[in-house]
């Protein structure tokens, strides 16, 4: 892929981020109350903690996704790769993806395992754009230099 083509594939990617993290907050909160609406409990556990911790797992799941959106930004609009703390953060958002993908074709169906599977490409086709750019003051580490030209150090010819 081209440095023409990385751009808008690091946008799209955000923002089907983004909406993939409005989505998991909605899809926690309606869970969280009908959880909370229905008095259900599981195992004896308090439906109001289980109310609770849904709220708070669709929140930290959204952020993280906001958080992965805002990076695949910062790199569509500099153009810059993702620093390394960056890059570990969107592989660890891939293999989200690629579990959550494996875990979906049983519960959800097909079409929701190709939308993980899409989020997946999208993601790693960003790293890998971006994967072969040097930033400044990177030394490249080719062959060794040849001796500079000069009088040979050593016992000087009889």
């Amino acid at each position: 892929m081209g440095v023409v083509g990385r751009r808008p594939v690091a946008w799209v990617a955000a923002i089907i981020l983004l909406a993939e993290a409005l989505g998991v907050v909605f899809v926690n909160g309606v869970l969280a109350t009908v959880v909370r609406n229905q008095q259900m409990s599981l195992a004896g556990l308090d439906p109001a903690a289980m109310s609770a911790g849904t709220w708070a797992m669709g929140g930290v799941l959204g952020l993280y996704l906001v958080l992965c959106a805002a990076l695949l930004v910062r790199t569509a609009v500099k153009d810059l790769a993702p620093s390394r703390l960056g890059r570990v953060v969107l592989i660890a958002c891939a293999v989200v993806h690629g579990v959550l993908g494996a875990v979906t074709v049983g519960l959800v169906g097909w079409t929701a395992f190709a939308f993980m599977m899409v989020v997946l490409a999208l993601i790693v086709l960003v790293l890998v754009a971006y994967g072969q750019e040097r930033g400044p003051g990177h030394r490249d580490e080719g062959p060794a230099a040849p001796p500079a030209s000069g009088p040979a150090e050593g016992p000087a010819p009889a």
